[in-house]
């Protein structure tokens, strides 16, 4: 390299002017209390080859400009003034100091020990927040410049920033403001940053949730969280500054979200509820914040008001941005329309201890989701369904099959049955949904190895076939009491190698077919509720007073629904969802049977939707029957008029028989042999289907009665 080491620092800093050189040393000086004399030819003498060791004065002045020993310079220092050997004797002579501690996650501040050190002026506190903020990096003078002043810094800049850095190393102490190559580094340890401790606590319990550890990792990020005082870079001016504020505020509310969805997995939705509904005022527009409030609120039984949540967020969204609610929204507002089990809290899975404390043994199987909160009524069938389950165990485990149309809250009577005889099956309750209504329902062997797997037998162990993991499923299950409920099936050979084979335990099964192939269940048909539950159920959900104030527009309304729980939830819940509207507006819209089912329709949520899951499934000659036959008057119809309406001979024996495969899918009713009926939506349905299907063929079926 070129000159010498006095002359090559010059040029980094740009002071190879004596003009400008003079002038940075005059500033210097005046800050040190130091003589301001010196001459061009003193600067031009420096510069050359074995430059003189300038007096004590000048060497302090020069020391604090280039901010390294003079001898490094090339300057012939004697051994007793040289700085780093005087910082060495001083270091060695001073008692331990206490060490330092930086808080960033706030107002800006600086201790050692239990003592507050001056974090000097506003500029100083952004000098030291760019250098705290690249973790030990060095950043060159440029980016501090850039830092403290952004694009346009004064024309001392360089001197300036110079300046800032001698305060801090003087109020740091050594050894922790280090100069490198032109530009400053912090060494400090890791847990000397508040941010950083923040950042470990984070990714501790990112671990600890993924491996099952719930509560540990709620705590650390609770610990996390209490490492904040307010706003991020507090008082702290300049453009870095504002950019990373920016960054860490985010980043706050993702280790909130983050413990706010732990507390909700945990239970602790009354807690969270009153911060959520804090943070849903600081910040309106965040759809996945108030997700979590409508989950707090529906786990704390306030549905109607979970309800409300998403018509405030999907007219806020409409005003401000234009735009619907997101997909995850949406899916839990149907969910909390039906009262979904899904959203009942998982059970947090459990880490196997460690190989030394012995095998790792399961837990007991509690497999059920919530019950509904808001469940209405079937006080009877209630009692007598426990009073079967819970009684002295039967030779033959009892299957008790629970069959009704889709919407009239087969799977909410199960839970609730469920929920109260689990205290009889110690050993544990398993639960399955068998998919009945999907494409693809779900394979008694996956649904098997899960039971299997719940019940404590290692993956390795399952076996492939069906048969084989029936039969050590009813191996596994002898000796115990577990009760098991299996949701929503399609046909009695999906149920048959789920239920147990001894005495003790008990199945629940909910479908929509009549499962006349499965040997020994006890059938319970389920029908629409009384006026009078569905009257509690749609006051409950619009709510006790806005009921109260038009109940005869509610019964109105409960009739038109035709007492079908899920009918009569989707209405409310278009109501809570709309305050503006009175009941009885509601009333006349769901008078107009043609627009009824229209009217029966909230988000991606329908009535007809319900049908028509069942209806996809009927073979071609059954789906025109249940099309034809709705089109008679009349509360019922016999065998000879359902053959009149298909253009059969009245003594034809297949459309009985056309009838009771109807009637076994769900779809048609059967009060009395030989007389058959709709629900009254089942019958609209059916009409409709018929207007877009049979338009032709609908004149001539009447003509035939």
């Amino acid at each position: 390299m070129r000159g010498t080491a006095f002359s090559r620092a010059c040029e980094e800093r740009r002071w190879t002017r004596p003009a400008v050189f003079l002038a940075v040393y005059a500033a210097v000086a005046a800050r040190l209390g130091e003589s301001q004399e010196l001459t061009a030819r003193q600067f031009h003498r420096w510069r050359q080859p074995g430059p003189p060791c300038p007096r004590p004065a000048a060497q302090r002045v020069l020391e604090e400009m280039f901010d390294t020993p003079l001898h490094h310079l090339g300057f012939d220092v004697p051994a007793h003034r040289r700085r780093d050997t005087v910082a060495a004797r001083a270091a060695t002579a001073e008692a331990p100091r206490a060490a330092l501690r930086f808080t960033v996650l706030g107002p800006v501040r600086v201790r050692r020990g239990e003592e507050e050190l001056a974090a000097g002026r506003p500029q100083e506190r952004a000098l030291l927040c760019a250098l705290l903020l690249r973790r030990g990096r060095t950043a060159t003078a440029q980016e501090l410049v850039d830092a403290v002043w952004g694009g346009k810094p004064p024309r001392s800049a360089l001197p300036t920033l110079r300046t800032y850095a001698f305060q801090l190393r003087r109020t740091l102490g050594p050894g922790v403001l280090v100069s490198d190559s032109g530009g400053y580094a912090l060494h400090t340890p890791a847990d000397a940053l508040d941010l950083m401790v923040c950042e470990s606590y984070e990714a501790q319990a990112r671990s600890a949730r993924a491996a099952g550890d719930s509560p540990r990792a709620r705590s650390l990020l609770h610990q996390a969280l209490a490492l904040w005082r307010g706003e991020p870079l507090g008082g702290v001016p300049g453009p870095y500054a504002q950019a990373q504020r920016a960054r860490l505020a985010e980043w706050r509310l993702t280790l909130l979200q983050a413990r706010l969805e732990l507390d909700l997995d945990l239970g602790h939705h009354t807690e969270a509820l009153a911060e959520l509904t804090a943070l849903s005022v600081e910040h309106p527009l965040w759809e996945r914040l108030r997700a979590l409030q409508m989950l707090a609120l529906y786990r704390g039984g306030r549905q109607a008001e979970a309800l409300r949540v998403y018509a405030d967020i999907r007219h806020l969204l409409a005003e401000e941005l234009g735009v619907d609610p997101g997909p995850e929204l949406t899916e839990l507002y149907r969910n909390v329309l039906c009262a979904s089990p899904a959203l009942a809290p998982a059970p947090s899975p459990r880490r196997p201890p460690a190989e030394a404390a012995g095998p790792y043994h399961a837990p007991r199987a509690a497999q059920l989701p919530a019950e509904p909160a808001d469940f209405t009524g079937r006080d009877t069938l209630v009692r007598r369904l426990t009073g079967r389950l819970a009684g002295a165990p039967d030779p033959v485990p009892p299957v008790l099959a629970l069959r009704g149309p889709g919407g009239v809250g087969k799977t909410a009577l199960a839970l609730r049955v469920a929920h109260a005889v689990r205290g009889h099956f110690p050993d544990g309750q398993l639960y399955a949904d068998l998919l009945g209504q999907d494409p693809a329902p779900a394979d008694p062997a996956a649904v098997l190895g899960a039971f299997l797997r719940a019940l404590g037998i290692p993956a390795p162990a399952v076996p492939d076939g069906t048969p084989e993991r029936a039969a050590l499923y009813r191996s596994t299950l002898a000796g115990r009491r577990v009760l098991v409920l299996l949701d929503n099936a399609r046909a009695g050979a999906q149920v048959r190698p789920l239920l147990p084979g001894a005495p003790g335990c008990a199945v629940l099964v909910t479908s929509r077919a009549r499962l006349a192939d499965l040997c020994g269940a006890h059938a319970v048909d389920l029908d629409v509720m009384s006026p009078g539950e569905a009257l509690v159920l749609f006051a409950r959900v619009i709510g006790e007073e806005r009921a109260a104030a038009e109940p005869e527009a509610c019964r109105k309304a409960v009739a038109a629904c035709g007492f079908l729980p899920l009918a009569v939830r989707i209405a409310a819940a278009r109501l809570a969802a709309r305050p503006a509207w009175t009941v009885a507006a509601l009333a006349a819209l769901l008078a107009d049977e043609r627009g009824r089912l229209d009217e029966l329709r909230i988000g991606d949520l329908a009535v007809a939707s319900c049908f028509a899951s069942a209806y996809g499934r009927l073979a071609p000659e059954q789906a025109r029957a249940f099309r034809l036959l709705a089109l008679a008057d009349g509360p019922e119809l016999s065998a000879t008029t359902a053959a009149a309406l298909l253009g059969r001979d009245r003594r034809d024996p297949s459309v009985g028989a056309l009838l009771e495969s109807l009637v076994d899918s769900g779809l048609l009713e059967s009060p009395a042999p030989g007389r058959y009926r709709y629900h009254e939506l089942l019958r609209l349905y059916a009409r409709h289907r018929a207007d877009v299907e049979d338009q032709p063929f609908t004149a001539t079926a009447l003509k035939n009665v």
